[in-house]
């Protein structure tokens, strides 16, 4: 099997890769970024280039599946107009030309924030992003999309990604010394391990399932409590405080991705990952705690 993978230099791409390459039913991976790749192999050829390049095109059926990572999460100063254009109709564009040329699997990384709050969510829960967080809005609108034109597509709906290799800004988070004051009873969240998430994204190319899947370790946590672990003088933070910080080191440097993620922080977000468990054979092999302490 010949893969084509956009987003070859993001964070998760540092997990998947060497799992990837390492499969005995792929021979070749070619990677799309950006960034200059991180990774050698004699199997991988790393391309730097926008995934949105009409060059795309001229790639797409010399290969066999497409797993597309490639989006703006950590919006910083980038317009609101061109995080639109990469994650809704650059996707969007790069997806179907997939399907019409024949590619067996097609695999679209998504996300938890399409479901915005709520507890125990499967599947079939309608998608309610929260209308303050730019990255979930633009996932919540592809994917609604892709069930329509696409439902043969593969979609994955990851909770936070967290391991080794996580998002810088994700790091910082845990390592500040202040948590978000919220009334009891704490929000209740969920991670995923990059490794599981990788796991996966393998588990897809080789079966034939289509449609979304909730991926998350089975414990939840609250921020409150890991904070409290990491560093015991951690402080609380009021909301309000928390959200002046927040847009001043947002406007000033573009930390944080957007303002609009503080209110996620405020509500639980939980998920029932059964159908990956049947359908998909997948179970994290990775805890919650585990997760969180390999996060440094």
């Amino acid at each position: 099997m010949k893969v084509l993978l956009t987003g070859s230099s993001s964070a998760l791409s540092q997990a998947l890769l060497p799992r990837l390459c390492a499969d005995v039913n792929v021979s070749q991976v070619t990677g799309v970024d950006l960034r200059p790749p991180h990774y050698k192999h004699p199997s991988f050829h790393a391309l730097t280039m926008d995934f949105r390049d009409p060059k795309m095109t001229d790639l797409l059926p010399d290969h066999d599946a497409l797993i597309h990572l490639a989006y703006v999460v950590l919006r910083g100063h980038t317009a609101e107009s061109e995080m639109r254009a990469v994650n809704v109709e650059g996707s969007m564009v790069l997806l179907l030309r997939a399907r019409q040329v024949g590619l067996r699997r097609i695999i679209h990384l998504s996300s938890a924030a399409v479901y915005g709050s709520g507890t125990h969510l499967n599947e079939s829960t309608r998608l309610t992003p929260l209308p303050s967080f730019l990255y979930g809005q633009h996932k919540a609108e592809l994917e609604c999309r892709l069930e329509e034109e696409f439902p043969d597509s593969l979609r994955l709906r990851p909770h936070v990604i967290l391991g080794p290799h996580a998002q810088p800004t994700l790091r910082q988070l845990l390592e500040l010394p202040f948590y978000l004051k919220v009334p009891d009873p704490q929000p209740q969240l969920q991670c995923v391990h990059e490794i599981d998430v990788a796991n996966a994204i393998l588990l897809g190319l080789n079966c034939n399932v289509s449609g979304a899947f909730n991926l998350a370790a089975a414990d939840t946590f609250s921020l409150r409590e890991v904070k409290r672990e990491r560093n015991p003088i951690c402080l609380p933070l009021p909301v309000s405080a928390a959200r002046v910080a927040l847009h001043a080191a947002y406007r000033l440097g573009g930390w944080g991705g957007e303002p609009g993620w503080l209110d996620g922080l405020q509500h639980s977000l939980t998920l029932d990952c059964h159908r990956a468990a049947a359908e998909l054979q997948w179970r994290p092999a990775y805890s919650t705690a585990q997760t969180i302490a390999e996060t440094r």
